[in-house]
C-alpha cells in the first residue's frame, strides 16, 4: 500500500513539475532621470510589451536616475557595451565621450522642428550612428526624445546671447561646455542627480533640459525664475540592448525584443511632445516667467553658436554631418 501511495505521489509531483510556469529571466535596465519622466515611462511600457509579446519570458527591471553605473550617467552606455548592463535608455548627448559622433544629433540650432528631427532619427542618418554604436557593443532597438532643449535660471530673463554672460550653468557633456563658453556662460559639467540641489542652493544659475521630458516631470519649475523657448539643442534618446546580450537571443525574441522597444519608443515620443506643447502655458501658471524669442532674436543665438557648431562639427566628421543636413534640406520647413 505505501509503495502505490509513494508511486502516485511521485506521478502528481512529476506532473506539478511538467506544467508549473518557467521563472522569467530579469533583464536589468538604467536610465538617466527620474521615476516621473517620460523616459521612466517610456521603459516601463518597453518591459509590459516584452513581457506581453514573449508570453511573460522575460521581465525588465527599470533602475532610473543611473542607479547601476553609481549615479554616473555617462558610464551607463559604456556599461552595456561590454556586458555589464543589459538595456539603458539614455540621450545621445550622455554618450559622447564613448561616441563622439553622437553630437551630431545636438549640434545647435540643427533642427528648427520635429520633421527635421524623425527624418533623422528614423531615418538614413540615425542608421549611419546604429552602425557605430554596435562597433562599441550597442544595438540600438529605437529611437525616442528628451526633446529641444531650453535654458532656464534664477538671475535674470534670457533674451538675447549678452544675458548668458557671467551665467553659472549646469551642462549635461562636453559640447555644451563649449556652446556655453561662446556665449560667455560658465558652464560646469554635472550629473542630474546633483542638479536640483545645485539649483536650490545656488552653486549653480540654471541648466538646459526639454520641457515635456525633463523640466516639468522633474519639477524644475519650483526651483528656477526664468525660462527661455530658445530651442538651440535637440536630444533625442535611444533604447540599447548589450550586443553580447542581443546576440544570445534566438530570432524570435529578437524580433519581439525590436518591435517592443519601437512600439514604447513611439509612446516616449508621443508623450513628451503632448508635454511639451502643454508645457509653457503650464510652467506660467507655476510662476515662471517665460520669454519666447523672435526670429531675429533665435538668429543671434545661432550666430553666437557657430564657434561651437563648427567646432564640433569637425569632431563628429563631415559625412556623418552632411548626411544629417541633407536629410534635413530634404523636409523644407517641415510644414
Amino acid at each position: 500500500m505505501n509503495k502505490v501511495i509513494k508511486t502516485g505521489l511521485a506521478g502528481i509531483m512529476a506532473t506539478t513539475m511538467l506544467v508549473a510556469p518557467v521563472a522569467a529571466e530579469t533583464l536589468r535596465l538604467s536610465h538617466n532621470t527620474g521615476d516621473t519622466t517620460t523616459w521612466h515611462q517610456g521603459a516601463e511600457r518597453f518591459g509590459e510589451l516584452l513581457a506581453e509579446k514573449t508570453g511573460g519570458a522575460y521581465d525588465v527591471r527599470v533602475f532610473p536616475n543611473a542607479q547601476l553605473s553609481g549615479g554616473d550617467q555617462m558610464r551607463q552606455a559604456e556599461m552595456v557595451g561590454r556586458g555589464a548592463l543589459d538595456l539603458v535608455v539614455t540621450s545621445a548627448i550622455n554618450v559622447t565621450p564613448l561616441v563622439p559622433e553622437m553630437a551630431v544629433f545636438s549640434l545647435p540650432y540643427l533642427y528648427d522642428n520635429y520633421a527635421q528631427v524623425d527624418a533623422t532619427t528614423q531615418g538614413a542618418p540615425g542608421e549611419l550612428l546604429e552602425a557605430i554604436l554596435l562597433e562599441k557593443g550597442i544595438e540600438v532597438l529605437a529611437w525616442g526624445e528628451n526633446g529641444f532643449r531650453e535654458v532656464t535660471n534664477n538671475v535674470r530673463p534670457i533674451t538675447s546671447p549678452a544675458d548668458m554672460q557671467g551665467l553659472n550653468m549646469r551642462v549635461a557633456g562636453p559640447m555644451y561646455i563649449d556652446v556655453m563658453n561662446a556665449l560667455g556662460a560658465n558652464p560646469q559639467q554635472m550629473q542630474w542627480g546633483e542638479t536640483m540641489t545645485a539649483l536650490q542652493q545656488g552653486v549653480v544659475d540654471g541648466q538646459e533640459n526639454p520641457i515635456g521630458a525633463v523640466i516639468i516631470p522633474q519639477q524644475v519649475y519650483e526651483v528656477q525664475d526664468y525660462l527661455t523657448t530658445w530651442h538651440y539643442s535637440y536630444d533625442p534618446i535611444f533604447l540599447g540592448v548589450s550586443k553580447e546580450r542581443w546576440d544570445a537571443f534566438d530570432a524570435d525574441t529578437q524580433d519581439a525584443m525590436r518591435t517592443a522597444a519601437e512600439e514604447a519608443m513611439a509612446y516616449q515620443r508621443d508623450i513628451t511632445r503632448e508635454g511639451t506643447a502643454n508645457g509653457v502655458e503650464f510652467l506660467r501658471e507655476q510662476g515662471m516667467e517665460v520669454y519666447e524669442p523672435s526670429a531675429e532674436e533665435l538668429q543671434a543665438f545661432r550666430e553666437a553658436t557657430q564657434p561651437a557648431f563648427d567646432d564640433w562639427a569637425g569632431r563628429v566628421g563631415e559625412d556623418i554631418v552632411s548626411a544629417f543636413q541633407d536629410e534635413i534640406a530634404k523636409t523644407g520647413d517641415g510644414s
